[in-house]
């Protein structure tokens, strides 16, 4: 199935809900350059090449918001497919090369291994065409986790959902640091910023700010 997206977004981004945990994978274009990224592949890897040949787009990157094995599962498919490149954030890279947690991988076909081929950091801007997704490193689910801001839209993984925040009981998570990274570097941003995030529906900072019961009352009266 597909999901709805915003409005604005719709000339240069798609979503597929991909693989049995519903990973929303994101295929993002920049149409006057026609380069491409794939945000987030959960599977549904050939539905995502439609996609691309659709669009007459050629994949430049392949991103991960975190290391995790539903959220990186289409990469090497999609790395021998069109030779585009793997990027983490470099806390994250190890994620990609070491067996994941049994209850991640019991849940998910087998895959095949694949390294980064770019590790980013915080602020790093990454360059589709002319799309440009600034870098920000909101550890705590996993310790390399990070959201991609564009212009008025957030990619946030699983880091923070509609009414929620990710999961912290796996290997390398943090409850103390996952809040401390939405309350100080999401919670700051724009109110009618939209959260477009790893699984679920989207949202907005604003909505957020004012009913996920996780962040603090002291941050919803900012």
């Amino acid at each position: 199935m597909n999901k709805e997206i915003p409005e604005a977004s719709k000339k240069f981004l798609t979503v597929l809900v991909a693989g049995v945990l519903d990973v929303n994978t994101y295929i993002l274009g920049c149409p006057e350059t026609k380069e491409a990224a794939v945000i987030d592949p959960g599977g549904r890897e050939e539905e995502t090449l439609d996609v691309l040949a659709r669009q007459e787009m050629n994949l430049k990157y392949i991103i991960n918001t975190h290391g995790h094995l539903d959220h990186s599962i289409g990469n090497h498919f999609l790395k021998e497919r069109t030779g585009a490149e793997i990027l983490i954030h470099a806390e994250d890279a190890i994620l990609l090369v070491i067996p994941q947690d049994p209850m991640l991988s019991l849940l998910l076909q087998e895959y095949n291994v694949v390294p980064a081929d770019i590790k980013v950091e915080e602020n790093d801007i990454i360059k589709v065409g002319r799309i440009e997704l600034k870098v920000i490193h909101t550890p705590g689910h996993t310790p390399g986790g990070m959201c991609l801001l564009f212009d008025k839209v957030i990619f946030t993984g699983d880091t923070l959902f509609a009414g929620g925040i990710g999961r912290t009981d796996l290997l390398g998570g943090s409850y103390e640091t996952l809040i401390r990274s939405i309350e100080e570097k999401l919670m700051v941003l724009d109110n009618g910023l939209k959260v477009l995030p790893g699984h679920g529906a989207g949202t907005t900072i604003n909505r957020e700010r004012r009913v996920n019961p996780f962040l603090s009352e002291c941050q919803r009266k900012i």
